[in-house]
């Protein structure tokens, strides 16, 4: 279930004033208003509802101990940190396929929080961040956490290389993308990432830039 503590990032024992005041910057900060282009108009406007409902759920005293109360229910009930941590990676994954991306953010955080040694946890946090307006950073994070235990692994490193095309780092989107070829060399969405982040390095114009 979702937990509007984490939505809003405020304590338990956060007052409303608290509250209200922390939903009012995340609310500025995604806005649907401030997006033009159509996708990130719609994640904008998917978090958005998510903070409205946290900060409605958690300004009102009835539904916030009925929050409380749900919360208390569906915490896992084992005290070993892994598999609390498969707990949250089972739910995050649920959360990712349904769609809800910054559900399955928070989820996957919690996971490798409590357990950071799951490479699994760190990719799909990577992934759920590549599909949330403004988490490209911490999806970077997470990918290079997950490549450190994995460094092996061909498709965490094509995914670096989609988060730092994203992130506009081109030089090293390129060497992840060329490392996960050494052991995928036939994979076409690599190829082709790898094709794009090479064009991004090349000269405008036959005679390179002007001047």
């Amino acid at each position: 279930m979702t937990n509007y503590y984490e939505v809003l990032g405020v304590s338990h024992g956060a007052s409303e004033l608290e509250i209200r005041e922390r939903f009012r910057v995340l609310a500025r900060a995604n806005h649907p208003d401030r997006f033009s282009d159509p996708a990130r108009k719609k994640e904008a406007e998917d978090r958005f509802q998510i903070l409205t409902e946290a900060v409605n759920v958690l300004t009102s005293e009835t539904r916030r101990k009925a929050h409380d109360f749900e919360l208390e229910k569906h915490r896992p009930t084992s005290q070993d940190p892994q598999s609390i941590a498969r707990a949250y990676l089972v739910r995050g994954v649920k959360a990712y396929k349904e769609g809800s991306f910054p559900q399955a953010i928070m989820e996957f955080d919690l996971a490798v929080k409590h357990y950071d040694k799951e490479a699994k946890a760190h990719h799909y946090l990577a992934l759920a961040c590549m599909k949330v307006v403004g988490q490209v950073r911490k999806g970077v994070e997470a990918i290079e956490a997950a490549i450190r235990i994995d460094p092996r692994n061909p498709t965490y490193r094509r995914d670096a290389g989609r988060l730092y095309i994203m992130a506009g780092l081109t030089a090293k989107a390129e060497r992840h993308l060329e490392e996960a070829l050494r052991w995928l060399p036939d994979d076409p969405e690599t190829v082709r990432l790898l094709q794009e982040t090479r064009l991004k390095k090349t000269p405008s114009g036959i005679f390179g830039r002007k001047g």
